[in-house]
């Protein structure tokens, strides 16, 4: 029996999480690539652009503009904070399921998107459509949603690293600390003077600290799942890697436990989330590069009565694309590991 095939449109390929979402994509056997469109690039081949896909997606590049009249069952946006939120207002009626790669519905009002991005809000509606796309918390909303709000990288590291102790009102809220590091391709294709080589090589720097944007998206999703406000010390790192993000959260907890109780919760509240791996030891990002796996050490550091969780993954993939396309496979009804199976990628 011949498998459905959908029609999809990448929207936004020049960076990394379009080139990443274009390889998984194009290998996953329920979808076509119909589009793929930059605007700046409009004409040249994918490969071209990126050439680790030549022979395999030499596809032509187009402007956005021809979405307005294809026929396509999803569409990922791929592009930066305060351009999607454009692209959504006016396609949004089309019908096709919308993914957004960028912050524009991450959080939970247009006053607080203002307050953290700096920018008015153009399609405020959008708010009470958009899921947020954290398929291991919120799985049957997002089956049920035709907008997704993916979340950030930073966010998915961190709040899973917590979440099973949230989840159980086991946390005291306001005794959240998570510091986080992310390789380099996480500020993006565009080079500046932050990215630079000689900035970043043989260099280790913290960076937005107590205001980093991801912080109020952390909040927020841990609030949803605490009995009440939490509040978070986000302090992100930027390390002279290519790619992955390693977050080590601390909290205190409302009653002591032990590590094989602590170790237990994590196992029974993951165990039927194929793509997160509860390890007894430390991960690296090493441990999960280039796949879609979320590896997780639950820690009880008995002297300090603290928590001590740390999260390792792949910002391309579990922070950005191959999120997006877990989150394509729940909407479409599709089972959710088809095309995600990568095995890591080591040394």
């Amino acid at each position: 029996m011949t498998k459905q095939k959908y029609k999809v449109a990448i929207i936004g390929a020049s960076g990394f999480t379009g080139s990443e979402l274009a390889r998984l994509l194009s290998q996953h056997p329920n979808i076509e690539i119909s589009h793929i469109t930059s605007e700046s690039h409009a004409g040249k081949a994918f490969s071209e652009l990126h050439p680790q896909f030549l022979g395999m997606i030499d596809q032509k590049l187009e402007s956005a503009a021809v979405i307005e009249e294809a026929e396509l069952d999803v569409l990922f946006l791929a592009l930066p904070h305060g351009v999607s939120m454009d692209f959504v207002k006016k396609w949004h009626h089309k019908g096709s399921k919308i993914i957004d790669l960028s912050g524009d519905f991450r959080l939970s009002s247009p006053e607080v998107y203002q307050e953290w991005y700096n920018k008015e809000h153009v399609f405020t509606e959008g708010f009470e459509k958009a899921s947020y796309g954290q398929p291991e918390l919120f799985a049957e909303k997002i089956k049920q949603s035709n907008l997704v709000a993916n979340p950030g990288c930073y966010p998915t590291a961190s709040i899973l690293s917590l979440a099973p102790l949230f989840a159980e009102n086991m946390i005291q809220n306001h005794s959240v600390v998570i510091d986080a590091k992310s390789g380099l391709t996480g500020a993006g294709v565009k080079a500046s003077e932050t990215t630079h080589f000689s900035n970043v090589n043989e260099n280790f720097k913290a960076y937005g600290v107590g205001e980093h944007r991801h912080t109020i998206e952390i909040e927020e999703q841990f609030s949803c799942l605490s009995d009440g406000e939490v509040r978070v010390q986000f302090t992100p790192h930027l390390l002279p890697v290519d790619r992955g993000i390693l977050a080590t959260s601390y909290a205190k907890t409302k009653k002591l436990t032990t590590q094989e109780e602590l170790t237990k919760l994590y196992e029974d509240f993951y165990q039927d989330k194929p793509f997160v791996r509860v390890k007894t030891s430390p991960p690296s990002i090493k441990d999960v590069r280039g796949s879609h796996y979320c590896d997780i050490f639950p820690f009880w550091d008995k002297r300090t009565e603290r928590v001590i969780a740390i999260a390792a993954i792949d910002n391309l993939l579990k922070g950005a694309a191959s999120q997006a396309v877990h989150n394509m496979n729940l909407m479409l009804g599709i089972e959710e590991t088809t095309g995600l199976n990568q095995i890591p990628l080591r040394p």
